[in-house]
């Protein structure tokens, strides 16, 4: 019992929304105050399928879907209840932001079960929030506290892609870009990876508000309701905010390829007119250095000094030549 309980977290609401941590012999006695649950466990904990299904009474189909090893944000009525899986970024130290944790919840009338496969910043910061007194009335004020919270940390992450771009925009403006590819592709790669995860988010949080009113499985205030489409309004931002990111970076890969090609015809252009001015010179020379007989000047004495001066005549002459050409 002792790893299950240190990788299980119980909250009893009462009618007022007070929450108190409780332990899992007390999730069957619940009151008629109006009570609730909150129970949130890693996915790895010791006997969890075999917890839920004989001591919660999920059926193995929730619980399969609760514990699946890939997940994608979604919603879906089951009966008496409603699965909602969500995405939050990676905030763990050492960990990728775009590598994100799934949240998986099964949210009924009287309790929430929720199961993670790595800690989650939000979850930790609300559990904080009630046991320091917050009030939380029903289960669907829950799921926007939960959704609000792991919307709002990808803010941060988004505005840090965008600094980035305009970090390698400046250095291609400036020609210091040479070897940003990589970067660039890194940034490119992290948007389309969040965005993966996170455009679904809307629909699965406006689906969970049609579901609750159409069944009467999340009855509760209209406010909370506009909190949860304020939320999902935000995360449509966030995916119009990724899908600029990532037109951004493609067209800063554009431009730096386009400086790339553009420095590397300049510089074989210098080497092609380099190789046209000595062209000549190098005949001339190759011309009087054969060694056979009757070359001219071998035994004048100033021959060296005409042919010198020959050569350098000859390379005004191209380079004024060139220029006329508008070739310099």
């Amino acid at each position: 019992m002792g790893d299950e309980q240190n990788m299980r977290r119980i909250f009893r609401f009462d009618g007022a929304g007070q929450g108190r941590p409780v332990t899992p012999e007390d999730v069957a006695a619940r009151g008629p105050d109006g009570g609730w649950y909150w129970v949130h466990a890693s996915r790895d904990a010791t006997g969890l399928a075999d917890w839920l299904h004989r001591d919660l009474g999920l059926p193995r189909p929730i619980i399969a879907a609760l514990v699946a090893e890939e997940t994608r944000p979604r919603c879906t009525a089951m009966g008496a209840g409603v699965l909602l899986i969500l995405r939050g970024v990676n905030l763990n130290p050492g960990a990728d932001p775009e590598d994100m944790v799934s949240l998986r919840l099964w949210i009924e009338k009287d309790r929430v079960i929720s199961i993670r496969l790595r800690r989650l910043l939000a979850v930790a910061a609300l559990t904080e929030e009630i046991e320091a007194g917050l009030l939380v009335r029903s289960p669907l004020d829950l799921i926007a506290l939960l959704s609000d919270g792991l919307v709002d940390r990808m803010g941060p992450v988004l505005d840090g892609i965008d600094d980035r771009l305009d970090e390698l925009e400046d250095r291609i403006i400036e020609d210091q870009g040479s070897d940003l590819r990589g970067e660039l592709s890194h940034l490119r790669r992290q948007a389309i990876i969040l965005r993966r995860y996170i455009a679904p988010q809307r629909e699965a949080l406006m689906q969970l508000l049609t579901y609750g009113s159409t069944n009467g499985t999340l009855v509760t205030e209209e406010g909370v309701r506009d909190r949860i489409r304020e939320t999902a309004d935000k995360v449509t931002r966030y995916t119009e905010d990724l899908d600029a990111a990532r037109e951004r970076a493609a067209v800063v890969h554009e431009e730096l390829g386009n400086r790339l090609s553009e420095r590397m015809n300049r510089n074989m252009y210098v080497l092609s007119l380099v190789a046209g001015l000595f062209l000549p010179l190098g005949f001339l020379t190759g011309l009087l250095g054969i060694n056979v007989g009757g070359v001219p000047g071998v035994e004048t004495p100033w021959a060296f000094t005409a042919v010198v001066v020959a050569m350098v005549v000859a390379g005004i002459v191209e380079i004024w030549l060139f220029k006329r050409l508008k070739w310099l």
